[in-house]
């Protein structure tokens, strides 16, 4: 199994290990590769960042340094599918488009619009969805494939899609705990291994409803701005772990989010 985390704490021990470390079976993410430039100029030697294989060169010590990160692909792509979920029409700014290739293509696979562009300061994505989805199958990759962090949110977008979809999961099992609560929203979703069906309904309707961790808090989110009707998302200590200001954000875009303390 590739890791990012896994890949990411082994190039952070070894650029001060005695000698050079060579890593195999790597994630290639583009954080990934992001952390190895951050890493290189605070003065270690990581190279092949983003490729199989990974040389690290171990240095006596590292020194500051200033340094912007890269956007985040998920919370890019959270929003692209959100975008589609509502029948949207929304410009994210602040992106990298490349980075989003796999969740673009299946998102017009389904029928949405995806733009991508540059206002002369920033690159930008928008998302265009004038319809139900079409039913389309997903399979969850390694970067730069269709990430398993989307996978959630994207089957949430599907639970109102014309059709039949299917999700494959194939970096994570067990990662189909918000199925339970999506189901409390009307889905129609059957999981067997790491498989899940998706029968297309007309629309979801609001629930009381419980996020597990900060992908399946998302796939709620989702489901919640889709549905007809109030829905309550509780925990969501775990979305906010992944999500800055999310409520801030979907506001300014028109959603209707409160946050309520208990």
């Amino acid at each position: 199994m590739v890791s990012v985390g896994a890949t990411i704490n082994v190039m952070l021990a070894a650029c001060m290990a005695e000698g050079m470390t060579v890593l195999s079976n790597v994630a290639k993410e583009p954080h990934v590769v992001d952390v190895a430039n951050f890493l290189n100029m605070m003065g270690a030697s990581v190279k092949g960042a983003g490729t199989d294989v990974i040389r690290i060169q171990g240095r006596p010590k590292l020194h500051g340094c200033g340094y912007s990160i890269i956007p985040d692909q998920i919370e890019t792509g959270t929003f692209m599918i959100a975008a589609a979920a509502t029948m949207g029409d929304v410009i994210i700014k602040n992106v990298i488009p490349t980075h989003m290739e796999a969740v673009s293509a299946k998102l017009m696979e389904s029928g949405a619009r995806v733009i991508e562009g540059d206002d002369g300061r920033d690159f930008y994505i928008r998302v265009i969805m004038n319809d139900r989805p079409r039913a389309i199958n997903i399979k969850t990759l390694p970067y730069p494939g269709f990430p398993t962090d989307l996978q959630q949110p994207v089957m949430a977008y599907l639970c109102s899609s014309n059709g039949l979809s299917t999700i494959n999961e194939t970096i994570f099992e067990n990662r189909f705990n918000h199925v339970r609560e999506l189901r409390r929203m009307g889905a129609s979703i059957s999981v067997k291994d790491s498989y899940a069906k998706v029968k297309g309904i007309a629309s979801l309707h609001g629930a009381d409803i419980y996020a597990s961790d900060l992908r399946a808090g998302a796939s709620l989110m989702v489901a919640g701005l889709a549905a007809n009707g109030v829905t309550n998302v509780h925990n969501i200590q775990f979305i906010d772990r992944g999500y800055e200001y999310i409520d801030h954000k979907l506001n300014a875009l028109g959603a209707k989010v409160t946050r309520k303390e208990k």
